[in-house]
């Protein structure tokens, strides 16, 4: 008996501690395999944005073009700033009611870099300051993607009071609605990988706000207008290419098999896109361009940005195909309607996006990725998830495009938002900047 009492006794005090240990041990805990992917694709989200840089770059006129480099270069030092101190808290804070987060991490307060972010069920396998970071780059790229509809006329003081009120009031919100736990769109499950309605469709919609609100370039209808350096375009092309990886495989904030679908749909997207849009040329104008594919690529990776984690390689064939097809037809509104999209955001971003979206909506696929499943389940099926996926579409485009109206009015007043006449003729890079992208003539 006195050896069964020492017995019972030993089990009970390793179940006490097993228990006790039990209730100490955190919620959650760091992968730090996962980690050192979210870290890697951070740095080619960033990389994006100097790609994005060479690729607007190429596109416009040989005197604006440090001009237009920079209006993707500047973001990097604004929004990094603005998205630490308060983007982030808007964005991924605690939300009561669906649209802004709470102000938890207001000025980049209880931002662990040892702990998960929570608010996830279950919570993120790597640290709130690395989601934070990583989320950091998202919202870096999406205004420079505005640029490219404003770019040759636009004042630098307007556009970064813009871009920087744009951050906090349009995109941090919609981050909100999708991507936060607790936002509206997040609650009725509607789709969104990597950010078709809160990069591509916000920055389309707000694109042709910011279009329609400057007005067309002086030259446009009385001289051609064409790109300085298509060489540089193909470049920037090609490490948006690379930097997509990032973009869409990372979202899965983890190394495990969704990343790696994404990776595999994220580029097969972008071939079939390049294809699609190249085809299209051939039928249209009997030949193919580098610059559509250049365009072709991007848009097949748009399409493919919703839904990269939740449907098939093959699926998204298909996506990247019909983007390309879809977004190359699109720049015939721009013609229809009659505003200057300098560089096509409205066709490419806007719409690709929103055809991203749908058909995220039509093709995902529970096999892929579990959270299809609930999606289906939310919403009472398909049509029920498309029509969730349309409300997305309606919801995010209206919001970004009255509100960057609102807001480039209010810049107007202010500081006004387009340069004179004579500015705008000796080109940007001189007039607002005081230098030269390509000094030809000087002498050695």
């Amino acid at each position: 008996m006195s050896a069964l009492r020492k017995i019972l006794a030993v089990v009970l005090a390793v179940g006490t501690a097993a228990i006790c240990h039990a209730e100490d041990a955190p919620a959650a805990t760091i992968n730090w395999t996962d980690s050192g992917w979210i870290v890697v694709a951070s740095a080619l989200v960033l990389f994006m944005t100097p790609g994005l840089a060479l690729f607007y770059g190429g596109m416009v006129r040989r005197k604006n073009v440090l001009s237009t480099y920079l209006h993707s270069f500047v973001m990097m030092g604004v929004v990094s700033v603005l998205w630490l101190l308060a983007g982030y808290t808007i964005a991924f804070g605690k939300t009561t009611n669906g649209f802004i987060g709470g102000f938890e991490f207001l000025g980049g307060n209880g931002i662990s870099m040892k702990e998960p972010y929570t608010y996830f069920t279950p919570p993120t396998t790597i640290p709130a300051g690395l989601f934070m970071l990583f989320q950091m780059m998202f919202a870096i790229i999406t205004p420079a993607l505005i640029s490219g509809a404003i770019a040759e006329r636009m004042k630098f003081g307007g556009y970064l009071l813009f871009t920087s009120l744009w951050s906090l009031l349009i995109y941090a919100p919609v981050a909100c609605w999708v991507w936060n736990p607790g936002g509206w769109l997040f609650g009725k499950s509607a789709l969104d990988f990597a950010g078709g309605t809160v990069v591509h469709l916000a920055s389309g919609a707000s694109a042709l706000a910011a279009a329609i609100a400057l007005g067309k370039r002086k030259a446009l209808d009385h001289e051609p207008i064409l790109p300085n350096n298509l060489t540089t375009t193909l470049l920037g092309a090609g490490i948006l290419w690379f930097g997509w990886i990032g973009f869409n495989a990372g979202s899965a904030l983890g190394m495990n098999d969704i990343a790696i679908n994404a990776f595999i749909t994220t580029h097969v997207a972008a071939a079939a896109g390049m294809l699609g849009w190249l085809l299209t040329e051939q039928i249209k104008f009997g030949k193919p361009t580098a610059l559509g594919a250049a365009s072709g690529l991007v848009a097949g990776l748009v399409g493919i940005t919703p839904g990269a984690g939740f449907v098939t390689p093959v699926a998204a064939i298909g996506i990247g195909l019909a983007a390309g097809i879809v977004c190359c037809l699109a720049l015939e509104l721009k013609k229809l309607f009659k505003f200057d999209d300098a560089l096509d955001v409205v066709g490419v971003h806007g719409v690709g996006g929103a055809l991203g979206a749908i058909l995220t909506g039509v093709l995902a696929d529970a096999a892929v990725n579990p959270a299809v499943e609930g999606a289906l389940k939310t919403n009472g099926g398909r049509g029920g998830l498309i029509l969730t996926q349309f409300i997305g579409i309606a919801a995010v485009g209206v919001f970004a495009f009255v509100g960057s109206f609102l807001l480039l009015k209010i810049v107007q007043a202010v500081v006004g938002i387009r340069v004179t006449e004579a500015q705008e003729s000796e080109g940007l890079d001189l007039a607002l900047h005081g230098e030269s992208g390509y000094n030809l003539e000087a002498q050695n």
